[in-house]
């Protein structure tokens, strides 16, 4: 009989999305697995190209496949969606339309690329708060908020109601990165006006597939400095000059897709997008939890368990032990995911001493 978490989450069983591995790895946070569904997919694309049957249409539709996934897990429709390969150059778009002198306030620690463009224009005023102030560091000067929704250090996750309210109330936008949070917590329901995302974490998809939710205001405000042949309504008449050819909607921010990489994303978000967000959210936090209460740390709301770990001593126990963990900013950190049980949160402790 498959065994089940309190959720009734069926785990690592024939009625779950398959996994081919998963013992002992603790690292959905940096890199995740590929479900059974993923890896058959890219195997076909391969087998595809090499015998020469691939073709670019035959990618179009896998595109627009995994952008309606994508909508599905942001809680927006497709017409919102832009895909492209990475995080930063998204951000980098809102940066480079700040006016200047604009007012940025970013999480003090926030991942680098959250934060980085907005340093790199030169001439904006970027103001760093602790995540738990960020709300109350938005004022009428602020242009844009930007915030991880979970923090990639820490696990932290963001009070995004209270900081979205406060940039609405000063007239920001918000731009916030889910990165660290789709895939196993619900993202359905953000009030922002920028949603960026890279899937090759708790959305256990190839490297280099990442997409973009907008608003109406971001649409008009944010300009598609990374315009190309796949910006158009249509790519296929939007190939050449000497005209700018710009979709209406967010497909005007789509960078040309890596296809094989988004063969295996778009089977990787059909199977995020076809879960019950509640219930995976559930099923981690349990885990996440258990480990917790084993090496003393209080309940929290994250499926990412970090600690201060300056020396990596624990980070090198883990390693020891068989179990896939990382370090970042002096600190351990476990993450917990689809592939995990309960065996795993043992194994893990019990490498600690715990």
């Amino acid at each position: 009989m498959p065994r089940t978490d309190s959720s009734g989450l069926d785990v690592r069983s024939a009625a779950h999305p398959r996994f081919t591995a998963g013992r002992g790895y603790l690292a959905a946070c940096t890199l995740g697995l590929p479900a059974t569904a993923t890896i058959e997919a890219v195997e076909r694309d391969l087998e595809r190209w090499r015998t020469g049957r691939a073709s670019a249409a035959d990618y179009t539709a896998v595109v627009e496949r995994a952008r309606a996934h994508a909508a599905a897990l942001l809680g927006t429709t497709a017409d919102r969606v832009a895909v492209g390969s990475q995080v930063s150059p998204f951000v980098a778009l809102a940066a480079a339309s700040a006016p200047r002198g604009a007012e940025v306030v970013c999480v003090d620690g926030d991942f680098s690329s959250v934060v980085a463009p907005f340093l790199a224009r030169g001439d904006l005023r970027v103001r760093h708060a602790p995540l738990d102030a960020l709300a109350d560091a938005i004022g009428p000067s602020t242009w844009l908020v930007a915030f991880s929704l979970v923090q990639s250090a820490t696990g932290e996750v963001a009070d995004a109601a209270s900081v979205i309210a406060a940039a609405r109330d000063a007239g920001a936008l918000v731009l916030v990165d889910t990165t660290q949070a789709t895939g196993w917590m619900p993202t359905d329901d953000l009030d922002a006006d920028l949603v960026v995302c890279h899937a090759y974490k708790w959305l256990s998809a190839p490297r280099g597939a990442a997409f973009l939710a907008v608003s109406d205001r971001a649409i008009a405000e944010i300009m598609p400095l990374t315009a190309g042949w796949y910006s158009g309504e249509d790519p296929w008449v939007s190939c050449y000059g000497p005209g700018l050819h710009l979709a209406a909607g967010a497909r005007r921010f789509d960078v040309s897709p890596a296809w094989h990489a988004w063969a295996g994303a778009e089977a990787a978000l059909d199977v995020a997008a076809s879960l019950d967000m509640p219930s995976v959210r559930t099923h981690d936090l349990a885990l996440a939890d258990a480990f917790r209460e084993r090496i003393g740390l209080p309940a929290a709301a994250s499926a990412i368990v970090s600690w201060p770990d300056p020396e990596g001593c624990d980070l090198a126990a883990l390693t020891a032990a068989g179990i896939t963990a990382s370090g970042r900013a002096g600190r351990a950190r476990v993450a917990f995911h689809l592939w995990n049980d309960p065996e795993d949160v043992d194994r893990a402790a019990r490498a600690l001493g715990r």
